[in-house]
């Protein structure tokens, strides 16, 4: 496994707890409610979670990739923050149909479904933060 796979693996790993942790504690502890009637639409307390944890691992995930795994990316960094969110809005898009699926329709619990749809995206951000985000990150240290 080359440095950089083994920092985006760690990075990433960490970043998804984040999510998870976040994700659960706001659906289990903090979102008292099935639906929230924001007047123009309802939104279900999974969708809201996700909706608030988003930003927050959008940051903590790009600090942790433009620094630590993939640094030294010739892209610089106005480019990169610009393609890492358009990249992450395709994995918040992942997630929102794949926990309407999992949990409107197969009836999974919202937390456990989204350590799923996780596992699902990581591929995707994986090729993408890689070979369009940070291209040409060579991640190589001066010893």
């Amino acid at each position: 496994m080359s440095r950089q796979t083994f920092r985006y693996a760690v990075c990433g790993g960490v970043n998804l707890v984040l999510n998870w942790l976040l994700y659960a504690l706001l659906y289990d502890v903090v979102l008292r409610f099935d639906y929230l009637n924001l007047g123009f639409i309802y939104i279900s307390r999974h969708i809201a979670a996700l909706a608030i944890t988003f930003p927050v691992t959008l940051l903590t995930g790009y600090l942790l990739q433009s620094r630590i795994s993939f640094k030294g990316s010739p892209l610089g960094d106005r480019v990169s923050s610009v393609r890492y969110l358009l990249t992450t809005l395709g994995s918040l898009a992942i997630n929102y149909v794949c926990l309407k699926l999992f949990v409107e329709w197969a009836g999974l619990y919202a937390p456990a479904a989204q350590v799923l749809t996780s596992l699902i995206t990581i591929v995707y951000s994986y090729l993408l933060q890689k070979y369009w985000t940070f291209r040409g990150a060579t991640n190589q240290e001066k010893h």
